[in-house]
């Protein structure tokens, strides 16, 4: 067997002893070294170059590049994620008849459905969507992805935060917590102009946290600027805050007159 097969096989083995301790430091720096090394073997896309050992050589690569993408959600960090999917992509796309599918592989579209939901990219959402086959919208990592996105757009916003109590992975957790981040903070903005104060006891129901303190550290990191006193939550002050916007009314009809004088001109 080639022993640069040899030698990431046992370089892969010391990156999962150390995935499954959670060292993530050790595995940033080893998966870093395995991608230096698969860039060594032309059985890889973007090649596909036939070789003896290419079966086990895809196998072990979309491994590796699936294990990056999770580390990637473990750091939390977004743009490694989209640079490891976009490297495992065609191992999923390019590869059938090659190598036997990965039984990761819908959890991984799934979550990156789910950061695309998150990123509110939705077209992207979409697109990655319209060219996964019919079959795979019953797997329940995609199905869970899909219903997310739908509860959102209706403005469903007590489906999407609950829904984290039923993710198909604890991979998912982390965009979830984004994701609920990102529709309290829609609902606050609402809230805020919506009405001049809330009690607590209503405040934390419209924005679904399970106890007053939740609430309380809420507001303290998120919108210091409401006032909180005698059991309510007031948003005069963030009212008083933000500068009213004008419409330049006048500014607009002379500019939509000018528009529509050079029409008639070229007519």
């Amino acid at each position: 067997m080639d022993a640069r097969f040899v030698e990431l096989t046992q370089v892969f083995e010391r990156f999962k002893s150390a995935f499954s301790r959670n060292d993530l430091e050790t595995c940033n720096s080893l998966i870093s070294r395995l991608k230096v090394m698969l860039t060594e073997f032309p059985s890889l896309p973007p090649l596909f170059q036939r070789s003896p050992n290419a079966v086990n050589e895809l196998i072990i690569a979309r491994d590796i590049y699936e294990h990056a993408v999770v580390l990637s959600v473990r750091t939390e960090d977004q743009d490694s994620f989209e640079r490891d999917f976009f490297q495992l992509k065609p191992y999923y796309t390019d590869t059938s008849g090659l190598i036997p599918p990965s039984p990761q592989e819908y959890q991984i579209l799934g979550l990156n459905l789910l950061r695309l939901l998150v990123q509110n990219r939705i077209a992207e959402f979409h697109t990655e969507l319209e060219l996964l086959p019919a079959s795979a919208l019953e797997n329940p990592c995609i199905k869970h992805a899909v219903e997310l996105e739908q509860s959102f757009m209706e403005g469903a916003y007590n489906r999407v935060l609950s829904a984290r109590q039923t993710v198909p992975h604890s991979t998912y957790v982390y965009y979830m917590d984004l994701l609920a981040k990102t529709v309290r903070d829609e609902i606050a903005g609402c809230s805020e102009k919506a009405y001049d104060y809330l009690t607590i006891v209503d405040a934390k129901q419209i924005l679904m946290f399970s106890s007053e303190q939740e609430l309380l550290e809420y507001i303290t990191e998120e919108h210091p600027d409401w006032e909180v006193r005698n059991g309510c939550v007031f948003f005069q002050k963030a009212k008083e805050t933000t500068p009213c916007k004008e419409i330049p009314s006048l500014q607009l009809i002379n500019q939509t007159l000018s528009y529509a004088r050079e029409l008639e001109r070229i007519v």
